[in-house]
């Protein structure tokens, strides 16, 4: 998870920060957030799986909690996050009454969630302490429960530029899908698969209906490595 005094410094301007970064793409964070679970509820529906508890890992100011309950169909989520300031900022907009907001520190795994999502969060974990946030998600999963982990792809300079340009992902220690998928596996996960989204800025936005032919290509800004829980 990220140093809780790191993005509670930057938590009264994150969305900001955030803005002027992917500003660059021409679009803005909702685009990116709405493709995101978009696609992940597409993954859901193909493997006939129904995410009704649903924990938002690093869920920062809660913006992703109305396109969980809206596109996902989540009945219950629960938002986590190290910053105290972001909690404080998510349980203020309160967007959904079904959604809860917790920092970590008060958190305990009790193995009820159908499905944990995240977002780059684990750029900003510290690679050693990259274990054991990933075996705190497998300890909020059911049996059989899925992780839809999602992060920059390092391979895409677009990604890159983004975050030269967002103050608090200067210093992120970004990680390769295949980084992902084997800390997922030493985990105890089964990676299911992993997609490459994002390729085309909104000037090249035509050319978007090609990405779902080379989806299984590092070529888009971020990769969603999608797994499910065996132990």
């Amino acid at each position: 998870m990220p140093g809780t005094f790191h993005f509670d410094r930057c938590a009264h301007d994150y969305d900001t920060a955030l803005d002027r970064g992917l500003s660059v793409s021409g679009e803005s964070r909702d685009h990116f957030a709405r493709g995101r679970i978009t696609f992940l509820a597409r993954c859901l529906r193909e493997l006939n799986f129904a995410a009704r508890d649903v924990l938002d890992f690093g869920c920062g100011d809660g913006a992703s909690t109305p396109l969980l309950r809206q596109i996902v169909g989540a009945q219950r989520i629960l938002g986590l996050d190290e910053s105290e300031r972001s909690i404080a900022t998510a349980r203020q907009r309160q967007v959904a009454a079904d959604a809860t907001f917790t920092a970590t520190a008060e958190y305990t795994p009790a193995g009820d969630f159908d499905l944990a999502y995240t977002n780059g969060v684990f750029h900003h974990v510290p690679v050693p302490q990259r274990p054991a946030a990933i075996a705190l998600i497998r300890d909020s999963l059911r049996p059989g429960g899925l992780f839809a982990f999602w992060e920059n792809n390092p391979w895409s300079l677009p990604a890159r530029y983004v975050m030269s340009r967002i103050p608090f992902d200067r210093d992120a220690v970004m990680l390769s899908a295949r980084t992902a998928q084997q800390l997922a596996r030493d985990a105890g996960f089964r990676v299911l698969r992993t997609d490459y989204l994002f390729i085309f800025p909104a000037v090249l936005r035509a050319l978007r209906p090609f990405e779902e032919i080379v989806r299984g290509l590092p070529l888009g800004a971020q990769y969603q490595v999608l797994c499910a829980k065996t132990r």
